[in-house]
């Protein structure tokens, strides 16, 4: 193994016990294996899911059943790097993409290695994740970033990335105009990357406040649920981004013929499907689940400034503030939280 000499024996981590229960622990600092490297986090950030493993202890069929180490948006420095794994890495700053497949899965081998029903994904029952000072990480999926990017940017390219296989999933075209539902973190990114990609967007939101920045990532109108006006079929692509069944039933109710939904937000387990509509537009419908494949494109949008992902940053906290992280999206004008262990 490969170091700068400088790797303590212990570290602290932030523990989920259960639903709104957390501790710090301190714990051995990991030893990177054969392909592996040893990283020093610097921020992560707080995801959604984060938050609902908080308040919840689940998500879907994913049940925290023993102790858990939640953040799964994390950049930090290699400090050491393990057998096979080239030692001038040791020092470089990197973003840590979290899914970790089976290396000969049929669906990694085919391109979809997000797909890979054995992916070990970070704070994801019962894999722990990165709120710790330190992680170990396959050294192929701790990606380098510029010196000029923050830590903070550095570790939202995981929300980037799943803006990007959304874009990709419907097909976004110059020209296309796009709804985007929910002005969060994800719908702000969708909104920017569409926009890059030369579509006049559209982004709505229950809360207005959270509207307000939608002009900086790329927007060209915005709207409330309550100010909604009369359905039209007007776009070509509606993407959702928060989840909720009214939402997803309202933007399809604007899309054109042959128009394409794609659901991103994870909320409701079921929605009421109107078939006459899409049987009638010839509407498409797909998920998306995660990303694959998408840190280089994240990493060259933000180096070159295109997208802010800093912009999105509206409060901080320590190890030992991991709770209020968790719950800081409930404030009026929030966006993002980061940990910086």
């Amino acid at each position: 193994m490969s170091s700068n000499g400088s790797v303590p024996a212990s570290m602290s981590v932030s523990v989920l016990d259960g639903p709104g229960k957390l501790r710090q622990e301190d714990r051995p600092v990991p030893v990177p294996g054969p392909g592996e490297v040893l990283v020093r986090i610097a921020s992560v950030g707080v995801c959604g899911s984060d938050t609902h493993y908080y308040h919840e202890g689940r998500i879907g069929s994913f049940v925290v059943e023993a102790p858990l180490v939640l953040g799964h948006e994390a950049s930090g420095r290699i400090e050491a790097a393990g057998d096979g794994v080239d030692p001038s890495l040791v020092g470089q700053r990197v973003s840590l993409e979290p899914g970790i497949p089976q290396p000969y899965s049929k669906q990694t081998l085919a391109g979809h290695y997000n797909l890979d029903p054995d992916v070990r994904f970070f704070a994801t029952p019962p894999v722990d994740g990165a709120f710790a000072e330190y992680v170990v990480h396959p050294a192929a999926f701790a990606h380098p970033v510029p010196d000029g990017l923050s830590d903070d940017s550095a570790a939202l390219l995981e929300p980037l990335s799943v803006a990007l296989a959304a874009r990709a999933a419907g097909e976004v075209q110059l020209g296309d105009r796009v709804l985007v539902a929910g002005a969060g973190p994800i719908g702000l990114l969708v909104s920017a990357v569409c926009s890059l990609a030369g579509a006049e967007v559209t982004v709505t939101d229950v809360r207005a406040e959270r509207l307000e920045v939608a002009g900086r990532y790329g927007a060209a109108h915005t709207f409330t649920a309550a100010e909604a006006p009369e359905p039209a079929p007007e776009y070509q692509v509606f993407i959702d981004a928060t989840g909720a069944e009214p939402a997803v039933l309202a933007g399809m109710q604007r899309l054109a013929p042959r128009g394409r939904c794609v659901l991103v937000g994870m909320g409701a387990d079921t929605i009421a499907l109107p078939v006459p509509l899409v049987q009638g537009r010839e509407l498409r419908i797909t998920g998306t689940f995660r990303y694959a494949n998408t840190w280089p494109l994240a990493v060259s949008l933000a180096g070159q400034g295109l997208v802010d992902l800093d912009g999105l940053v509206t409060s901080r906290h320590g190890l030992d503030d991991v709770e209020a992280a968790l719950v800081a999206g409930a404030r009026e004008g929030a966006l993002k939280a980061v940990v910086t262990p």
